[in-house]
């Protein structure tokens, strides 16, 4: 009874303060029961909780606006920031004189960055954003450069080989000999030293299946030869480039490797159009199946340091020359040149076919046509007379 008359003399009392007069009120009821009172007390606890909710809620919903607005906010800021960074540049061709290298395997953003350290280009972001919306390479090398560059004037020099210094080139489809010539120029260091070593036995540079030879074992690409102090140094950077290479297309090892190499050098050398040198090997590997000779006329060239388009028939009926394929059975006795990845993955996986010739029947571009029959070979031979009348 005490908690019950406590909290109705609670509700029910009005306290009044100085002179005021108590205003006129008819009495409260009281309750009924108990039950009406304990009903009034829970009215009231559950205003008091839902009033609580609602205030979590909203403070709540405020702090939550506060939270992404400010993170909204951010992301504007940083955009903004990035798009003006992608726009940053310099007007005109710069001054003064800048050397700057690339080294071989950096990227856009990379080389950008490097830029803007030297002085070069504004902003790395600006630079790598030009370059990826052109399209174009950027080749490792030594440049001319000069200071507050635009971007579009650094990326032109930058994607230019010819404007590139200190670094080697190896092209594929290039022969040994052409590759020692290049790189003693380029390195000062004498052509006899490498012509010595490429005439030795490889000790400590080759592979056991290169048989000695280094035809078609210097991998095609950039090199800081500059930086060697010996042509075996510069060669055997070159093969373990090579070997590399092999292992990452997953080409067999041992005898296997050589003869990828030696059938890739061929279509290599053979037609101009990539998507021909499959067929061109899987000619070479029809023709070697038949015990037929496979009547290449770039390795007759190359048995006589040549190029195809200057053999004489003397050549062709040169039964000594053991790359006469005209004559000699089976493979030539190494690879003709240096392939390059195109014509390497080309051997390792040839498409089927039961083709035994083929015609390039129009030099100008490059169209190869292939057949099984020896008729049909005839009428592609004189096609190629018909198209090339004018050809050196």
């Amino acid at each position: 009874m005490a908690d019950n008359f406590n909290d109705y003399f609670e509700e029910n009392t009005q306290w009044v303060t100085g002179n005021s007069a108590a205003p006129v009120v008819e009495p409260p009821k009281p309750p009924k029961s108990r039950r009406e009172m304990r009903k009034r007390r829970k009215n009231r606890q559950r205003k008091r909780w839902l009033i609580a909710v609602i205030v979590i809620v909203v403070l709540g919903l405020v702090g939550s606006g506060v939270y992404f607005g400010v993170r909204h906010i951010s992301a504007v800021r940083a955009q903004n920031e990035v798009n003006a960074r992608l726009t940053e540049d310099y007007e005109g061709p710069g001054t003064g004189q800048v050397s700057f290298t690339v080294e071989s395997g950096e990227d856009a953003l990379t080389i950008g960055r490097k830029l803007v350290k030297a002085g070069v280009v504004k902003s790395a972001e600006a630079f790598a954003n030009v370059v990826g919306a052109n399209n174009v390479n950027l080749y490792p090398g030594t440049f001319e450069l000069k200071k507050h560059m635009s971007n579009a004037d650094a990326m032109k020099i930058l994607s230019d080989t010819s404007n590139a210094k200190g670094f080697f080139d190896v092209k594929a489809g290039e022969r040994v000999s052409d590759v020692i010539k290049g790189a003693a120029e380029m390195s000062g260091i004498a052509e006899s030293d490498f012509q010595s070593i490429v005439d030795g036995d490889g000790s400590g540079i080759l592979p056991s299946e290169a048989n000695d030879k280094f035809e078609g074992w210097l991998e095609p690409g950039q090199y800081d030869i500059k930086s060697k102090t010996s042509a075996k140094e510069i060669l055997k950077m070159m093969v373990d480039r090579r070997i590399a290479k092999l292992d990452s297309l997953g080409a067999p090892t041992g005898s296997e490797r050589e003869k990828i190499l030696n059938m890739a050098s061929i279509a290599e050398a053979e037609v101009n159009q990539k998507d021909d040198y499959g067929k061109v090997v899987r000619v070479i590997l029809n023709r070697l199946a038949k015990d037929m000779t496979l009547g290449m006329d770039s390795t007759v060239a190359y048995g006589n340091n040549v190029k195809s388009s200057q053999i004489t028939q003397k050549m062709l009926d040169d039964s000594s020359n053991k790359f006469n394929t005209r004559i000699q059975k089976g493979l030539p006795p190494t690879p003709i040149s240096n392939p390059g990845d195109s014509a390497i993955q080309a051997a390792l996986d040839p498409p089927q076919g039961n083709w035994l010739y083929f015609v390039t029947t129009d030099l100008s571009s490059g169209t190869t046509e292939f057949t099984d029959n020896a008729d049909e070979f005839d009428k592609l031979v004189q096609k190629y007379k018909a198209n090339n009348k004018n050809a050196n």
